[in-house]
């Protein structure tokens, strides 16, 4: 099939195979301890990272080599974080919700490029980037409602979201993808076991079945995602992305019973717009440099 059509069917498989990760991390987090969950994921994880690593790069040691290991065990730690307090917010505050709000990680990632990489963002992405958080708090609605607390979750990993994948950026400019695939997954691993096996909790048959799926998705989606990038750019697919607050919104509609609050569909679409034009520029700005 062809690169240009085959690149965003990948994409979109890829972000439902995501929502549905999310969908069985809502179901088992309502059940156990969150921290418990997203260790048992972590080992999967790592196993299939070093899998990976080892086939990209020959070896484990030449996948674990790097110059900036500091840099490395953070992005590694903080996206583990990241995973724990975005599954908490789709306990306390839906799917649906929770996807709303965390879809303005690419506004967020525009508007941090500038100090982090130094790259320049013209006047009409900051337009951009501030009618998309017009859009959050369209979503949020302070001061006209009953401020949900639990919306502050999705918006902090939002932002531990962008700031990982700056770092990843960053890191790219010393690293090969797979040493920091390598690191993403055994460092989130070491992590989450030294924090979560003090919550282990003895889980039913039918749970450690649905445990096993959201293993197979993670690394199943993981494993779609690196063929998507290896077969298309980043930024002819990366708009595709935003299907997975589709997936995730439906899942969290007919199989948890949410609902869908008006604003939150403008609010979202205001944020999905706004990161769509941005994602665009930055395509641009990468063709003609010199044009904000």
């Amino acid at each position: 099939m062809d690169p240009a059509r085959l690149g965003p069917l990948l994409m979109i498989a890829t972000t439902f195979v995501f929502a549905a990760q999310d969908g069985i991390s809502r179901h088992l987090a309502a059940e156990y301890n969150v921290l418990m969950v997203v260790m048992v994921r972590y080992w999967f994880f790592a196993a299939f990272v070093i899998t990976i690593a080892r086939r990209q790069a020959g070896s484990v040691r030449a996948a674990a080599a790097t110059r900036q290991p500091i840099l490395q065990a953070f992005r590694g730690a903080l996206l583990a974080a990241e995973i724990c307090v975005m599954v908490l917010a789709f306990l306390y505050l839906g799917l649906v919700e929770s996807h709303a709000i965390f879809a303005c990680y690419p506004l967020i990632i525009a508007a941090l490029s500038g100090p982090i990489l130094g790259e320049k963002v013209g006047p009409r992405r900051w337009i951009a980037i501030a009618i998309g958080f017009v859009g959050v708090l369209i979503i949020l609605q302070p001061g006209f409602t009953v401020f949900a607390p639990a919306a502050l979750l999705a918006l902090a990993a939002a932002t531990m979201f962008a700031l990982y994948g700056l770092l990843t950026r960053y890191a790219a400019r010393a690293d090969k993808a797979a040493t920091s695939f390598f690191w993403t997954g055994t460092v989130g691993a070491v992590v989450m076991t030294v924090v979560g096996v003090w919550f282990w909790e003895g889980m039913t048959p039918p749970d450690w079945a649905w445990m096993s799926l959201l293993c197979l998705t993670g690394a199943g989606g993981h494993y779609l995602l690196i063929k998507t990038y290896e077969i298309a750019e980043a930024s002819a697919v990366q708009p595709f992305a935003y299907l997975q607050l589709v997936f995730a919104s439906a899942i969290g509609l007919l199989i948890f019973g949410e609902t869908l609050r008006l604003n939150v569909a403008i609010g979202a679409a205001i944020v999905i717009g706004a990161g769509v034009f941005t994602l665009l520029r930055s395509r641009r700005q990468m063709i003609v440099p010199r044009q904000p």
